[in-house]
């Protein structure tokens, strides 16, 4: 819903504005990638990785994309030492190869950099892993969290909840790590 779109867009101004000009990638991406209008060092490159290549040249805040099926493929087409963000919004539940997926988000992080994941309780079921279709939200934090420790490389990730409205609004949960 709006409120959960609208707290994650906050959450991404504060995470960004830690970082002089983020180069940032989001993977899943589509139409829109849910990054605020403007933080206050300004914007390096913002590349998405997704899907469909239409959807992802209708995105306006993104500079660059690239179309390609990470469960088919998980090697990401980019330099090591890349990016400084990560993102991926309400998507982390269709990656049926996520060591893979964690280890090329490693990869491409700068050091210091973090990936930000985003989940809510909405999902496509014929789309979904089936170890998310069994479990609850505070579960799915921990999945997403395993991600990040088995990969290695990576701070403990951190958990938050960003839901604008408990109860009364679409939850929005954001699990993220910082490599180290």
């Amino acid at each position: 819903d709006d409120g959960a779109v609208g707290a994650l867009t906050e959450y991404y101004a504060e995470a960004f504005a830690a970082y002089d000009k983020p180069a940032i990638l989001d993977i899943c991406s589509s139409w829109v990638s849910h990054f605020p209008e403007e933080i206050p060092s300004g914007y390096g490159k913002r590349t998405g990785l997704g899907m469909n290549d239409y959807e992802l040249s209708q995105n306006k805040q993104l500079d660059d994309y690239v179309a390609k099926d990470l469960n088919v493929d998980a090697v990401f087409p980019f330099e090591d030492n890349t990016y400084d963000i990560v993102t991926c919004v309400v998507s982390v539940d269709y990656l049926n190869r996520p060591k893979e997926i964690f280890e090329e988000i490693h990869r491409v992080l700068k050091p210091g950099g973090c990936a930000i994941m985003s989940m809510s309780n909405r999902c496509f079921p014929t789309k979904a892993i089936q170890i998310w279709l069994q479990t609850n939200d505070l579960e799915h934090v921990f999945i997403v969290g395993s991600y990040f420790h088995y990969q290695g490389g990576f701070e403990p990730p951190f958990a938050k909840d960003i839901s604008p409205a408990p109860g009364r609004s679409d939850p929005m949960l954001i699990v993220q790590g910082v490599k180290k």
